[in-house]
């Protein structure tokens, strides 16, 4: 990782501490609730983590022909909620050897902390970054439940959208949706890879 890189990651994070302690983050989610994200945000990223040598090769291709002067051997910024937060740091101390070796290049932020730190340091062009996205939408709105409607609900649950995708690794860039549902007690997948009608752009958790 070359300095730049370093100073732009290192300072993102000292500044998404401050903001932590500033505006301590909040969730309304049970127990139960909070356990269902954790098990879906840690299999979606830990898959990830698993195939990120392949990731890295193909941001380096990338940058080859696009931008010479990208770091090959970029930060890597997970934006997520909370409880991902947790999951991504767990992942990156604890988990395998791909995820510890990533442990001192990643950092976990919520959306906002991610765009006010790039309104403070822009990288548009993704010269010391990767982007990794994996974050629930659990209160989808009752007009949005027409899209869904081949997945009927029964009284008492809810439909959850779980997104996730990678930016600013070239051929490995992707952008998914998986439709899960919520009972109150447990989350089950509904549909994996669904197309979202009418989003122009697909809004992170600062966003609701």
């Amino acid at each position: 990782m070359r300095p730049d890189t370093r100073n732009w990651l290192d300072n993102l994070r000292a500044f998404a501490i401050d903001q932590r302690h500033t505006k301590p983050p909040v969730t309304a989610a049970s127990p139960a609730e909070q356990a269902a994200e954790r098990m879906i945000l840690a299999a979606q990223l830990s898959t990830w983590l698993a195939g990120v040598e392949d990731i890295v090769a193909a941001r380096r291709a990338w940058l080859d022909e696009a931008d010479p002067e990208g770091d090959c051997d970029p930060a890597i910024v997970v934006t997520t909620s909370p409880v991902g937060i947790g999951v991504a740091e767990h992942l990156a101390q604890a988990g395998s050897l791909p995820a510890r070796s990533l442990a001192q290049s990643l950092v976990a932020v919520t959306e906002l902390e991610y765009r006010l730190w790039c309104m403070r340091e822009p990288d548009d062009h993704g010269r010391l970054h990767v982007t990794v996205w994996n974050w629930i939408k659990s209160h989808v709105p009752p007009q949005r439940h027409a899209e869904f409607s081949r997945h009927p609900l029964a009284a008492g649950e809810a439909y959850w959208l779980h997104r996730a995708g990678i930016a600013k690794a070239g051929s490995a860039d992707r952008r998914d949706c998986h439709l899960w549902k919520w009972n109150g007690h447990h989350a089950s997948l509904l549909e994996a890879f669904v197309a979202e009608r009418g989003l122009v752009e697909l809004r992170g958790p600062a966003e609701g």
